[in-house]
């Protein structure tokens, strides 16, 4: 590799954490280190450090610091300085930034985005940049950094029982402001031998957040998050579930808590629910919004203005059902018609919409609220999702009876679905009656357009599509910058199989036909399969031939 060249991004991940080691020596800004080390022009090392999530200040001098936001005692403690464009007023917040002698410190930047209120994206900054805003060598700097903490380690001794909520609540409350901020779905809390780490899941694949290394503070996290989820924080041995409201200033979002235990203690999840995305009708999400191709948008919406019957969503955890099912909701409903809603838990709010959530610990289960749910005279029910027999067992009647039922299953496709309520010992004939439809659908990543690239076709890759009688020379390559934190994606799309359930299709499972008559009939109707859909998004170049691989499957 030449001087000139950056390093992959393994090695510049190496070689900032060696990088920190000396910064912490005394040896300058981790970014005045990696510069002397690396050897390399600024712009190429800003090029690889967006693989490590972080930015590099500019000489260009377009930012300046902004001390109403971040005070001067505070910015020296921290070796770090909030910035703000020239261009821009001090209090908009627009386009801010954090520049940092070493932005990988955890510590630092929660203590950072605590006073902030707010997770601006981290800038590395040279020293001498650094020094003339700070009004002193960074070495006094480090020097004031330990009197201060000398200061606070004896005021917080005299303080019993607080010296450790302090650095706890603010790692809970950065990574939950940090996964509100970026548009995660899940927050995991992961306890092993030496601390726990944080882990944001974005456009379904988790990507590291931060890490503290204590055990004992590890467990004061997850305690943490017991007691804001109103959980039994002695309970140590069995699951837990809770859930809790977050704000984030002015805004607020609901959040699902999982509670696990593990050999080194316990883990946590949890999911955020912002239930004020769809409260207005302006920004509803709809089908087209959603990303569903238009023919399949088409045939979903005839088969949602249907007066009675059933229509089922399916997928894996996380293919968006529940988000499907809601933009169903949001197209049919006019004002003219009686909506209810059975979910665990409620995920959006819908105007004009009664909403009933699950409340097992109470006795309200799906079974038993889908019954009272009968007798409030509903034109049309969504059930958040089947999973058991007597749930099964009251949809189907409901659907048989006038009513129209919105509902979801856990099923890979249409013929698992099919297994899955003969599993439940339901009378097919009644089900496959009261069906009107199946969506089967996934979620898949798209390249980030801000680094997307092109290859050749692998030799697997051709014949796969050769499998759909499609071909092509090139497919999109994901190749990751900062936009997209090196990933090479950003956002997703949906693709789906949505299946008309005629009469024939009726006939063929109650008479149990085999598997290859049933895909027979379903390739005879026009279906456009899972992996047509997926073959046209990769052709289109909206996403790559490995997402698909890793969400849908080569056949």
């Amino acid at each position: 590799m030449s001087a000139a060249d950056p390093p992959a991004g393994q090695d510049i991940r190496q070689a900032v954490q060696a990088a920190r080691r000396l910064h912490r020596t005394g040896g300058g800004t981790v970014l005045d280190i990696l510069l002397r080390a690396a050897g390399m022009p600024l712009a190429a090392l800003a090029q690889r450090l967006g693989v490590a999530g972080v930015e590099v200040l500019s000489d260009d001098g377009a930012w300046q610091a902004d001390f109403s936001r971040l005070d001067l005692g505070t910015s020296r403690q921290l070796a770090g300085v909030c910035l703000r464009p020239r261009a821009a007023a001090a209090d908009t917040g627009a386009d801010m930034r954090l520049a940092l002698a070493d932005p990988w410190d955890d510590d630092k930047v929660r203590r950072a985005c605590a006073k902030l209120g707010t997770m601006p994206p981290l800038v590395a900054a040279r020293g001498a940049q650094l020094e003339g805003w700070l009004g002193a060598p960074l070495q006094a700097v480090a020097g004031e950094r330990e009197r201060d903490s000398t200061r606070s380690d004896a005021a917080a001794s005299g303080a019993a029982g607080t010296a450790a909520s302090g650095p706890v609540v603010d790692f809970v409350d950065a990574a939950l402001r940090a996964a509100y901020q970026e548009g995660a779905s899940d927050v995991h809390f992961e306890c092993d031998r030496g601390g726990v780490t944080v882990k944001l899941r974005h456009d379904g694949v988790m990507n590291r957040f931060a890490r503290l290394d204590d055990p004992r503070l590890a467990e004061e996290v997850v305690s943490r998050i017991k007691v804001l989820a109103q959980l039994d924080i002695t309970e140590r041995r069995t699951p837990q579930d809770g859930r809790f409201r977050f704000a984030f200033g002015a805004a607020s979002v609901d959040l699902r808590v999982s509670i696990m235990p593990s050999v080194f203690g316990e883990d946590a999840v949890l999911r955020l629910l912002d239930k004020a995305q769809l409260r207005g009708r302006d920004d509803a999400v709809t089908l087209d919004r959603l990303g569903f191709a238009t023919e399949n948008a088409e045939r979903i919406r005839e088969l949602a203005l249907l007066p009675h019957g059933m229509l089922l969503v399916t997928g894996p955890t996380g293919s968006g059902k529940t988000t499907t099912v809601y933009a169903l909701l949001s197209e049919v409903n006019t004002g003219l018609e009686k909506i209810i809603t059975i979910e665990d838990p409620v995920e959006y709010e819908l105007p004009g919409v009664l909403q009933i959530p699950v409340n097992e610990r109470k006795g309200l289960t799906f079974a038993k609220g889908l019954r009272s749910i009968l007798r409030h005279d509903p034109d049309r029910i969504l059930v958040g999702e089947i999973r058991d027999p007597e749930t099964a067992e009251i949809a189907v009647q409901s659907a048989l009876t006038g009513h129209q039922v919105f509902t979801t299953i856990h099923a890979n496709s249409l013929f698992d679905v099919t297994g899955r309520f003969r599993h439940f010992k339901l009378d097919m004939f009644g089900f496959m009656s009261s069906l009107n439809g199946v969506i089967v659908q996934r979620l898949v990543r798209r390249v980030c357009t801000g680094c997307a690239g092109t290859r050749p076709l692998t030799e697997r890759e051709r014949r796969w599509l050769a499998t759909l009688t499609l071909s092509a020379e090139a497919v999109p390559a994901a190749a990751g910058c900062a936009r997209c934190h090196g990933s090479g994606y950003q956002g997703r799309s949906v693709i789906a199989e949505v299946h008309t359930v005629d009469d024939r299709l009726r006939d063929l499972v109650t008479a149990h036909a085999p598997m290859s008559e049933l895909r027979a009939h379903v390739a005879a109707s026009g279906t456009v399969s899972l992996q047509a859909a997926a073959a046209a998004l990769v052709l289109s170049g909206l996403t790559t031939g490995e997402e698909i691989r890793r969400v849908v499957g080569w056949q």
